[in-house]
């Protein structure tokens, strides 16, 4: 063999292993794990590569950042950042990371309101799980072109929000997020629910007020329909609700205990101690139960009820003015026996 082919041949041989050095180096790149944990990556609207690059890092999701990044660049994966909540796996490869990155194939959230009177209350609740900010929120559920689109007032919007668990994309925009609320209003409210408010002579947004006055009135599930025939037979008959959740809504305070006379006498649209009929909107977010419970109220002939003296939670119903009075003084001097004023 000439010394020209050896040196070919020693060529050859060290092409090869360069190539297979570089090949192996690539493929540990790629295919090795990566991720060394379970978690969810945040990546907020408008992020750069290396806000991503630090936030994988500053919450420990990278074994090896120096291989992530090599292979991010062969992806172009700086120029493809997308926003959103990302699951990631212990042992994801980078392939398999920059892949569900690049792909913008985030994780919804799931979102869970209860127990919320105000707008306010309902939009920070929002933004403490979604990333849009309470205001931005409010801006969209108040903007006057939606609630004219909608025949909504700013006192009535509560009612499209209907408490439950929703799966959202983190990143959904305030917008948006309305107009899901609203379609999940239009799904909850049924061809058998409709029915059911129409022959209350009500509209579904007249039974979420309603519903609302329901649920701040008791927790006791059993007698809300119960409760609800009363409100609807003082609706019929043109008399005041005369309910005490639309005087503390109105007076801006719900840990009053025992409504005064002054609190009665409170100029407000709410106040239903003055004004007849429902007030402009509900006094909290009614859930799904207190909307049913109006829908499925029985027939009665109840106009009154009261707190029982027993301080058990449930009430006492009254077909007469004067049998309702009897029940009032004794709940009322038990408030005075435990010195609640």
């Amino acid at each position: 063999m000439t010394k020209r082919k050896k040196r070919t041949i020693l060529a050859l041989i060290g092409f090869f292993i360069t190539g297979g050095i570089a090949f192996l180096g690539g493929y540990q790149v790629m295919l090795a794990p990566n991720v060394q944990k379970d978690g969810f990556l945040y990546i907020p609207t408008g992020s750069t590569y290396q806000q991503v690059k630090d936030s994988l890092i500053k919450n420990d999701f990278l074994r090896n950042p120096r291989f992530f990044d090599i292979w991010q660049r062969q992806k172009s994966y700086q120029n493809l950042v997308r926003p959103g909540r990302y699951e990631l796996r212990k042992g994801m490869n980078n392939r398999e990371l920059v892949t569900i990155l690049r792909s913008g194939k985030q994780t919804p959230t799931r979102l869970t309101f209860n127990n919320i009177r105000t707008l306010d209350q309902f939009a920070s609740r929002v933004s403490d799980v979604l990333e849009m900010d309470s205001a931005s929120l409010m801006d969209a559920i108040l903007d006057p072109d939606f609630l004219e689109r909608n025949g909504l007032t700013r006192y009535n919007v509560k009612a499209i929000f209907i408490p439950n668990t929703y799966d959202m994309w983190w990143n959904i925009a305030p917008s948006q997020f309305v107009e899901r609320m609203r379609t999940e209003h239009e799904r909850f409210w049924n061809e058998d629910r409709r029915r059911r408010a129409t022959a209350r002579n009500l509209t579904p947004i007249e039974v979420a007020i309603l519903a609302s006055i329901i649920q701040a009135e008791t927790n006791r599930v059993s007698e809300m329909p119960t409760m609800a025939s009363v409100y609807l037979n003082r609706l019929r008959r043109g008399m005041l609700l005369q309910a005490d959740p639309t005087v503390k809504f109105a007076v801006g305070d719900f840990t009053l205990r025992r409504i005064l006379h002054a609190h009665l006498r409170y100029e407000s649209p709410f106040n239903t101690y003055i004004h007849r009929g429902l007030p402009p909107g509900p006094v909290n977010f009614p859930s799904p139960t207190s909307l049913d419970a109006v829908l499925n109220s029985p027939s009665t002939n109840y106009l009154f009820f009261c707190a029982r003296a027993d301080f058990s939670g449930y009430h006492v119903f009254a077909t007469t003015h004067a049998e309702h009075v009897r029940n009032a003084r004794l709940y009322w001097a038990e408030l005075n026996r435990r010195g609640i004023r």
